[in-house]
């Protein structure tokens, strides 16, 4: 099947793909030709979890593994084969090999943080669909490329908040939207944890198997050090933003849901730079100011009900009552009484059948899935800003109709940087 049929099969398919949204267990086997066929850029952990996820899916056909540790792209080859005996998957070490290839429809990308936009943007303008991990971008001019260009290239994108797909977050959505709790004014989010101390390692030469350039690809060239790489590279703020921006986008997605913030104003951050070489917070605590909303984030959880057990949480405060919530658990409290539910508040909202079949559903349809990149950025910035008044030690002032702060040339500085010369490919 040519790519223009494939395109026209898929796109007849999008009936199909909705009634699916509801009964996912009705799937049939697709023929060979009728499948998406998907690439998976970037083979760590959870590149591993994105490729276990999507060779389940009996309309996908994985046709490429990219990274740029060959250890990585022979061990998850290794497990592909064991999920699909069968596997003609093409192996690269150069995700422009992928982008370039007219076979492939759509790619996952589980890369350092660093990579993450540049990689979609590009994959965009190559006429491909984009499954991509959280956080978003690297900065927030990178989050407005990519929306620009997701647009003009009529593109599909979903942000691997997997947690958006269950059930507990769709009903606390519902339950707050009902307005149960009244009109809320103030949300306090937290995640235990934050960068450790690293030791202060010297630097040495990469392995003959890691293309270390490739790897750093936009971010600032410096000695190759083991524990700047891999999973530990998050704890490095030339390529992440340690624990808070790891795992923001999984708890702040239940308040976007939720309430839709609107109106940014003010964000002032503080914290602690862990000892050894990391810089990323060891902690982060941060105040932002809404339009009619208070929005709290810290490291250790809040004094309130219910918190002090729970590692990562929301707590939301309404005129009439509150709800605390976690992944896959939430507490209503409305006059005295906590219930776990209300059964009284109808489901409006359809569930999902499952965050890697929403997107390929959404391909088919040529419609924007559940976390599409409209909703993440929106989502995603305040993060952003929040990284920001922690690196500069200052509350800040936010414009968020002109996207800058105001009058504050200093901090407007950190909402891009400059791409290595050799690794600018959106320029």
């Amino acid at each position: 099947m040519n790519p223009l049929n494939r395109r026209s099969f898929l796109t007849k398919s999008a009936a199909g793909a909705l009634g699916l949204t509801i009964l996912p267990n009705f799937i049939s086997k697709a023929a060979p030709s009728d499948k998406l066929r998907v690439a998976h850029i970037g083979l760590g952990g959870m590149g591993n979890n994105h490729m276990n996820w999507f060779a389940k899916l009996p309309d996908v056909d994985i046709v490429a593994l990219c990274d740029v540790d060959s250890d990585h792209l022979n061990s998850t080859f290794k497990i592909l084969q064991g999920l699909v005996p069968n596997t003609k998957a093409k192996l690269y070490g150069d995700f422009r090999k992928i982008l370039d290839d007219k076979e492939i429809d759509a790619i996952s990308v589980a890369t350092p943080d660093h990579w993450h936009a540049q990689i979609a943007t590009m994959a965009f303008q190559a006429g491909k669909d984009v499954y991509g991990e959280k956080p978003l971008s690297y900065d927030i001019a990178e989050g407005q490329i990519m929306l620009k260009t997701l647009k003009k290239e009529k593109k599909i994108f979903q942000l691997g908040t997997q947690i958006h797909a269950g059930d507990n977050y769709h009903r606390v959505a519902e339950i707050i939207k009902s307005g149960a709790i009244g009109d809320v004014h103030t949300v306090r989010l937290w995640k235990t944890g934050g960068a450790p101390d690293m030791g202060n390692p010297s630097p040495s030469t990469p392995p003959s198997t890691f293309n270390y350039d490739m790897w750093l690809g936009p971010a600032p060239k410096v000695p190759y050090i083991k524990e700047r790489t891999h999973f530990t590279y998050r704890y490095f703020l030339d390529y992440s933003g340690g624990v808070f921006a790891d795992f923001w986008c999984h708890i702040a997605d239940i308040v976007w849901w939720s309430i839709e913030p609107k109106g940014l104003t003010s964000v002032a951050a503080k914290g602690e730079k862990p000892d050894g070489i990391a810089d990323a917070p060891k902690w982060l605590d941060a105040e932002m100011q809404f339009d009619g909303l208070k929005l709290y984030w810290t490291t250790e959880p809040p004094n309130v009900p219910g918190a002090k057990d729970r590692g990562i949480g929301a707590y939301f405060e309404g005129s009439k009552g509150t709800l605390i919530c976690d992944y896959g658990s939430m507490e209503i409290t409305i006059n005295g009484e906590t219930v776990k539910d209300i059964p009284e508040v109808p489901k409006t909202i359809i569930r999902s059948p499952g965050h890697q079949q929403n997107f390929v559903d959404a391909v088919k349809a040529r419609t924007q899935p559940e976390s599409n990149l409209e909703y993440a950025r929106a989502m995603t910035l305040p993060m952003h800003l929040a990284l920001i008044s922690y690196r500069l030690g200052r509350p800040l002032q936010w414009n968020a109709k002109k996207e800058q702060f105001v009058g504050d040339a200093e901090a407007n500085g950190y909402l891009s940087r400059e791409y290595r010369k050799e690794w600018n490919f959106i320029k």
